[in-house]
């Protein structure tokens, strides 16, 4: 079967997906979430893996780990909640987290785990993108996931080119050099990022991530990218409200 990634990417529609934190804000919602998430019309979910160092991300998310942390979130239980998830959601979905606890669990345990439960991808902030070609590429691929990589408006155009060589689902287009975070509009400093991006005819697909927050921002992103990618945002709704209105979340970005 091919890469549920890969069968979305194809879909003619913008592609809205949604950052989480596994164990947050209660650390048994992560199934919830995903359910909830899927039936309001996501496109695609990125569960983060909580560690205790989050150097990409910012004071939301940094927050939404340090408590999953506190509540006893581990990579063992977030493999345990996620054991029947394919019985009930069926869009792509992603783990991403820093390699550290990954090769803790160890590489190879960490993705047939990955391909037992059925998840489509990894995104490995602080894993370059060189160890992975030489050293872990071929493990992933042997487990039907595909590595998703970072690139930012500082990222030469050679660096580009060779990230989209070796990639095989999106390239994950971080919207300005700071940390995640949402904020209101992107100026025309990024607007000319993610057009000189799209002028350059990747093989890949481009989804943002990084500062989109509501529908304006959606709308921005994608008008330059296949999709965007919402988590900081989110987190603080289900901060405020829980699990119970993720709908209302929704719609507010899709209007």
């Amino acid at each position: 079967m091919e890469n549920r990634i890969k069968q979305k990417l194809k879909e003619e529609q913008k592609i809205l997906s949604i950052y989480f934190t596994a164990g947050y804000p209660i650390i048994n919602d992560t199934v919830s979430i995903l359910e909830a998430l899927e039936q309001n019309g996501i496109d695609m979910i990125e569960i983060g893996l909580p560690f205790s160092d989050p150097l990409a991300d910012g004071p939301t998310i940094q927050a939404s780990s340090t408590q999953a942390l506190k509540n006893g979130m581990t990579t063992t239980l977030l493999f345990e909640q996620l054991n029947d998830i394919r019985d009930s959601v069926s869009i792509p979905l992603i783990l991403m987290g820093y390699f550290n606890p990954i090769l803790q669990f160890g590489v190879e345990a960490f993705c047939k785990k990955c391909q037992e439960i059925g998840i489509d991808g990894l995104i490995i902030p602080d894993l370059p993108v060189d160890v992975y070609y030489e050293n872990y590429k071929s493990i992933f691929e042997a487990h039907g996931l595909i590595n998703i990589f970072l690139i930012t408006p500082q990222t030469s155009e050679d660096r580009i080119r060779y990230i989209d060589s070796i990639s095989e689902g999106f390239i994950y287009m971080v919207s300005s050099a700071s940390v995640t975070g949402s904020q209101s509009g992107f100026g025309d400093e990024q607007t000319n990022y993610f057009r000189r991006i799209q002028n350059m005819n990747l093989r890949n697909p481009q989804i943002v991530g990084f500062g989109i927050s509501d529908h304006t921002t959606f709308t921005q992103a994608t008008t330059h990218a296949k999709g965007a990618i919402i988590g900081s945002a989110f987190i603080k709704h289900l901060s405020k409200n829980g699990v119970s209105k993720i709908s209302e979340f929704v719609k507010s970005i899709l209007g």
